[in-house]
């Protein structure tokens, strides 16, 4: 009787699962070389699952033109060591000269940010809400210390993340070559360990996976290109020192979707700030003006509806991935939720919807 119960197996099952874990838990110890082995291996893969969404729609567009798909590929090659090679001779001695007066004036900027902090003291109206001079002066320098402190450990982060650099350039090139070659054969592989019953389902969901990543990526990059493209412009328009580093750290940022606009303007502020206060109402005009021009203008016809995710949802995936993983679990937070969502409706469209609309009932 009590094995008949839907309660009683429901109960059951809970216990196992829960169970099942804690046996995982014991024998934790025997998965650390797998561990290892993902953490080795998943910046690469995931380096080469980027390009390969943004290199796939140029192979399909030269294979529909009838060139062999080896061929291709090496074109494709061929035309970005172009580009970076362009970028290396044209781009990265001004970027480079950029951050390194960046990184020796950094003491400058700290005293030129409280100069404008006492200069606007004396002003009455913002001295009447800010309070005493020096205990404003202290607590922003402290702040703007704070700052540069967490911008620090992040770029930190990113250079730890990036200690295997040999590995990553010799790996990525080779894993992005086979999966542009083998595209058409990678679903079909993954379908081998579906059961044959559940395995037109499985393309769908597979299909549609495809579709989402590929849309997000490329969707993201496009736009956030052009807004780095309009920053740039507008910072050298208002001369904007490190207009360039600037322009770059924001278009960076701004690939986290909803909150990487705002992060991108810290650092420019704060910049602009150094300068003057009207300085910083012209870089935030230049802000707002390539933020709407992207948000009303580029994202409708290049993004869409594509990134279907509630914005307080979208928050919170990033607050808690950062927090686990750091600045690997940002980049990853939505892909990873956006495959998620659609591989949990398919299972509970096909194993769960009926059992729940019996339970209403």
């Amino acid at each position: 009787m009590y094995l008949q119960s839907r309660f009683f197996r429901v109960c059951l099952g809970i216990i196992s699962v829960l169970l099942i874990i804690l046996l995982f838990s014991k024998i934790s110890f025997v998965f650390n070389p797998l561990i290892t082995m993902i953490n080795i291996l998943i910046v690469p893969f995931m380096m080469a699952g980027f390009f390969y969404y943004l290199l796939r729609p140029v192979i399909q567009f030269l294979t529909s033109r009838k060139m062999n798909k080896v061929l291709s590929i090496l074109l494709v090659y061929f035309v970005l060591s172009a580009i970076v090679i362009v970028f290396v001779i044209g781009v990265w001695p001004t970027l480079q000269h950029q951050v390194e007066n960046f990184v020796n004036g950094v003491p400058g900027l700290i005293e030129n940010f409280k100069q404008q902090i006492g200069k606007l003291q004396q002003n009455r109206m913002f001295s009447m809400f800010a309070g005493s001079e020096s205990d404003l002066s202290t607590k922003l320098s402290e702040y703007l210390n704070r700052v540069i402190t967490a911008a620090s450990d992040y770029v930190s982060n990113v250079i730890s993340i990036l200690t295997n650099f040999v590995i990553i350039i010799a790996t990525v090139p080779i894993i992005l070559y086979y999966m542009l070659k083998e595209s058409e054969h990678i679903p079909s592989s993954i379908l081998t360990v579906v059961p044959r019953r559940y395995r037109r389902d499985g393309k769908e969901v597979l299909a549609n996976i495809d579709s989402a990543l590929s849309g997000f990526i490329v969707g993201r990059v496009i736009i956030t290109s052009m807004l780095g493209v309009m920053l740039y412009i507008g910072f050298l328009i208002i001369d904007l020192p490190y207009s360039l580093l600037l322009a770059i750290a924001a278009t960076i940022l701004n690939i986290i979707p909803y909150i990487g606009p705002i992060l991108g303007a810290i650092p420019t502020i704060i910049v602009a700030f150094t300068v003057s206060p009207a300085m910083v109402a012209w870089v935030l005009v230049v802000t707002v003006i390539a933020q709407q021009i992207e948000g009303n203008l580029l994202s409708p016809h290049i993004y869409g509806k594509r990134l279907d995710i509630h914005p307080l949802t979208t928050v919170i995936l990033l607050l808690v991935a950062g927090d686990i993983a750091g600045i690997l679990g940002v980049i990853l937070a939505i892909p990873a939720y956006i495959v998620l969502k659609i591989i949990i409706v398919r299972i509970y469209s096909l194993f769960l919807a009926e059992k729940v609309e019996e339970l209403v009932e």
